[in-house]
């Protein structure tokens, strides 16, 4: 079944299409923005290996920054997760979760059964915020066979190399073949909620309109897979109750601003359209009805309509395209007063990181970091010692850190 709900974002797509092209060509104009006071300090230092300096030294506009390789030799790392005691779990989409330490890397045992093919597999970890008390550690993938796959997720507890009390919460309906477009991120909130993305998976895009579907689709959970009583589809008819926003081509980046509570993602277009998006409960958010994107095989414009007043805009295109994947703010961390409350995020394609700075749900300025360096990125979050750690999603990738240079 298709609903449309009348709600529109603030910005028109052409408008912010412009203003990020204009930002990178012009990346001066970010010189004239104030820098905050100093931020606050970092919470806790990582036990990693100490890793090889690629670069002593980049240059950015404001802070200068040191690029380490800290892990070498992942297949397909997939999303960097923080324990409290200063460890580290990397995700591989083959099936396997790496624990990090000061000795390097180590593989858990005990993960269910992982349907690795195409974009499926192994893919966002998260440990639970109240880690300590709980012990549980919060991942995706894709469960199934060579017939039909689901995004699912699951918990579990680590046991000194091995996840034990493995428990299944929840998996996206209905199942689809194997493919593409699975999401998929995972963002606990305030209340103890979590939000978790499930792509189209690709075959048949329209699934990203029902909203009896879990394609398409930002969930909102309890913590124990729960629907929670608030959620804004609860018992109206025609939609799953797990269902928080749907419109969504393939949400790969996601997280949420410390200062403003703001929830941003930024997901896949077709050819071009990739979008940054500001969630908002209860809304649609186009696709496919309505894409900045173009056709893969015609390269003509995507549809009919690039944007409709009863659906939301992104925020911003990225163009030139960013293949987005990973997504985090700045807090602190010893950078530069103008890197706070900053978005950095990932590209594939691209092979860069973008520094947006956002105010009042509009982008101002971009700058690109490390554009063609170390490969595709996967992922990128802060750690909790204030440096950006990312991976790079290639057959032969890598964990990596930034870290400010004085």
């Amino acid at each position: 079944m298709s609903h449309s709900t009348r709600r529109s974002g603030p910005w028109a797509g052409s408008f912010a299409c412009w203003s990020l092209t204009l930002l990178l060509l012009l990346g001066g104009c970010g010189n004239d923005l104030e820098a905050p006071d100093d931020p606050a300090a970092p919470t806790m230092d990582l036990r990693t290996p100490a890793g090889e300096v690629l670069e002593e030294e980049l240059s950015t506009e404001y802070q200068p920054l040191r690029l380490v390789r800290l892990v070498d030799g992942l297949e397909q790392p997939w999303a960097v997760g923080f324990l409290p005691d200063g460890r580290l779990l990397v995700t591989e989409r083959p099936g396997r979760m790496q624990l990090v330490d000061e000795e390097g890397a180590t593989e858990l045992e005990g993960l269910p059964p992982v349907h690795a093919q195409g974009q499926g597999g192994l893919l966002d970890v998260v440990p639970h915020p109240d880690y300590e008390e709980s012990g549980w550690i919060y991942f995706t993938y894709s469960q199934g066979d060579e017939d039909a796959t689901a995004t699912t997720l699951t918990r579990a507890r680590l046991d000194g190399t091995a996840l034990v009390d493995v428990e299944e919460l929840f998996q996206a309906q209905p199942p689809e073949a194997p493919g593409g477009h699975y999401g998929s991120r995972i963002l606990f909130l305030d209340d103890g909620t979590l939000l978790m993305s499930v792509g189209d998976r690709a075959r048949n895009p329209e699934r990203a309109q029902d909203t009896e579907d879990h394609a398409g689709t930002l969930l909102r959970l309890n913590a124990d897979g729960s629907v929670p009583a608030d959620n804004p589809f609860l018992d109206q008819d025609g939609y799953a109750p797990e269902v928080f926003t749907y419109g969504h081509r393939n949400i790969q980046g996601l997280t949420r601003h410390p200062a403003t509570g703001e929830i941003w993602a930024t997901e896949h277009g077709p050819r071009g359209g990739d979008e940054l998006n500001l969630i908002q409960a209860g809304m649609n958010y186009g696709w496919p009805l309505v894409s900045l994107g173009r056709e893969y095989g015609s390269q003509e414009p995507w549809g009919d309509e690039r944007r409709r007043d009863d659906l939301t805009d992104p925020v911003l295109e990225f163009l030139p395209t960013l293949a987005p994947s990973g997504l985090t703010v700045v807090q602190g961390g010893g950078f530069h007063g103008t890197w706070e409350g900053n978005l950095l995020a990932g590209g594939l394609g691209s092979q860069r990181i973008l520094r947006l700075v956002v105010e009042e749900g509009e982008v101002l300025h971009a700058e690109e970091l490390i554009r063609g360096m170390v490969g595709r990125i996967r992922d990128v979050r802060q750690g909790p010692d204030g440096f950006i750690y990312f991976v790079t999603g290639e057959g032969d990738g890598g964990l990596y850190r930034l870290e400010p240079v004085e």
